[in-house]
């Protein structure tokens, strides 16, 4: 299977785009803003008083690589949720982030660096729709961004295995997502083992972005980690995770990177000179946040009764609307008028902000945008205006 090639370089953020559709828009009702994936829900208790308490700390460099504790906690954690029968490498197997999408960007630009010459221009898979900063990374990086249709033919997920073999001979990396963003998609076990799988037969690294992971209905998502667990070893496999969405700590900028110490290593080295390192305190928060799991299941039951709701209001125009995974609701509003008449109806006339989903993807090679048809609604504030808003919508589309 072919696939269309993305932008040569990157566009202008989705808010930004969102912000000059709306410019000369007022509300018509008091506001209520769900475009932004900020969680709303409250900060854990215990992040005062370790920040607090590390208050000195904050005049130390932090070394790069993180603390023993985090690493620790971050590997306790992770074999813990996916039970993980292979041990992480707490030296060289997990590196500290400031929040995941700090390292999704780097780690393209390490992968390059490692990459031994062919003769051939190395290309960077992304889903479609897909997180601005993936196609950001393939540019920096200087490599062929290459879109994977991600629509309902294909279970919102990217299709790579029927991709051409040259193709993905050539592959510098995959960004893949599960939770998917903004679809909710979850990948299952046997899609992740054989995404390991081609990696390691066509020699390209899996990115996996799994910073909504903590954030599902039902089940947990199978990650990364625990398909390439299955093999015995991690090589050509790298987890991305966050506090951001399961803590409630985006503003914290604490995230990780775990999987392979060939890479993760280099990658240190690089880092070292080239990233900001994660300050002490803020490891000493994650330490704390990665061994509770009391306040991700409370947060869990936020998003449970907001999506429960939401399936209700919005059963009669839009049938089931229930992701399996993420804060986002995915809504098809293209007899509506399509993703940009929406929002822009939406908050002329309700007071409602929400992301039109051809801003979260990019035109393919027909001219076709596969997310124009799409909303894209950020679950994140409190149950009652959350709610507010979703009616709203539906009185309005109604």
């Amino acid at each position: 299977m072919t696939a269309p090639r993305a932008p040569a370089a990157p566009i202008a953020s989705p808010f930004q785009r969102l912000a000059a559709l709306v410019r000369d828009v007022a509300p018509g009702r008091p506001p209520i803003d769900l475009t932004v994936g900020e969680p709303r829900h409250a900060v854990p208790d215990f992040v005062a008083p370790i920040l607090a308490a590390g208050i000195a700390d904050f005049g130390r460099y932090p070394p790069i690589k993180g603390t023993p504790a985090f690493r620790e906690a971050v590997a306790a954690w992770a074999e813990r949720r996916y039970a993980l029968s292979t041990p992480l490498d707490r030296d060289n197997g997990i590196i500290p982030l400031n929040g995941s999408r700090e390292g999704l960007f780097s780690a393209a630009i390490q992968a390059m660096r490692m990459r031994e010459p062919d003769g051939t221009r190395p290309a960077v898979l992304l889903p479609n729709p897909f997180y601005a900063v993936y196609a950001a990374a393939a540019d920096a990086a200087g490599a062929e961004a290459i879109l994977l249709s991600a629509g309902p033919e294909t279970g919102f997920l990217p299709d790579v295995a029927s991709l051409d073999p040259a193709l993905l001979g050539r592959t510098l990396a995959l960004y893949y997502a599960s939770p998917a963003n903004p679809q909710g998609a979850v990948a299952a076990a046997e899609t992740w083992s054989g995404l390991v799988d081609l990696a390691r037969r066509h020699g390209f690294w899996l990115f996996a972005d799994e910073c909504y992971s903590e954030i599902w209905r039902g089940t947990p998502p199978p990650g990364v980690l625990q398909a390439a667990d299955r093999t015995g070893r991690y090589d050509r496999v790298i987890a991305f995770n966050s506090l951001s969405k399961r803590s409630n700590l985006a503003g914290l900028r604490c995230g990780f990177a775990a999987g392979d110490p060939a890479f993760i290593e280099p990658w240190a080295t690089f880092r070292n000179v080239a990233a900001p390192q994660v300050p002490i305190p803020v490891q000493a928060v994650a330490v704390a946040a990665y061994g509770d799991e009391t306040h991700v299941v409370a947060n869990r039951r936020l998003y449970d009764q907001k999506f429960a709701a939401a399936a209700a209001r919005l059963a009669p125009l839009f049938g089931d609307v229930m992701p399996p995974g993420g804060f986002f609701l995915w809504l098809d509003v293209a007899r509506f008028g399509g993703g940009e008449a929406v929002a822009r109806r939406l908050w002329a006339e309700a007071g409602v902000k929400v992301l039109p989903g051809g801003y979260l993807s990019a035109d393919g090679p027909d001219g076709a945008n596969p997310g124009a048809a799409y909303i894209r609604i950020a679950m994140v504030d409190a149950p009652e205006r959350t709610d507010e808003a979703l009616a709203r919508l539906v009185e309005m589309l109604s």
